[in-house]
């Protein structure tokens, strides 16, 4: 089971267990975030619809913050000696996710038992 979430303006595929930096969040390490799915993917069902999507959610745990890479800049201006060189580094918070909540998941996904009693039943009136 997968699913896409949207967390600051970006969209990722999770699964549980993932770690993932999302967009600079208020959370502290150790906090709980929620996210609101925008497409899960349970085996052969595909749910995109409103309705089922905002029942569930995908939970994550804030690991702590990350820095990405460095993206350098250069402004020039001709013929007036102007220069200015400047380097930017943006701040994500890293989240692994710990459970996607997806009402009906479990229930479609596990096979039916028969009761212990009815399976005697049956063979009892195959061996008549």
């Amino acid at each position: 089971m997968y699913a896409v979430i949207d967390a600051g303006g970006k969209q990722a595929r999770v699964q549980v267990g993932e770690q993932l930096d999302v967009e600079l969040l208020s959370a502290g390490p150790g906090d709980e975030v929620s996210f609101v799915p925008k497409l899960v993917v349970d085996g052969d069902r595909v749910v995109a619809e409103r309705d089922p999507l905002e029942a569930s959610s995908v939970k994550g745990r804030v690991i702590g913050l990350a820095k990405g890479p460095k993206i350098v800049g250069f402004t020039y201006k001709a013929k007036a000696r102007g220069r200015r060189r400047y380097g930017h580094r943006q701040w994500y918070t890293t989240v692994e996710i710990t459970a996607i909540d997806f009402p009906g998941a479990a229930t479609e996904s596990a096979a039916p038992q028969a009761p212990a009693g009815s399976e005697d039943e049956t063979t009892a009136a195959v061996e008549d």
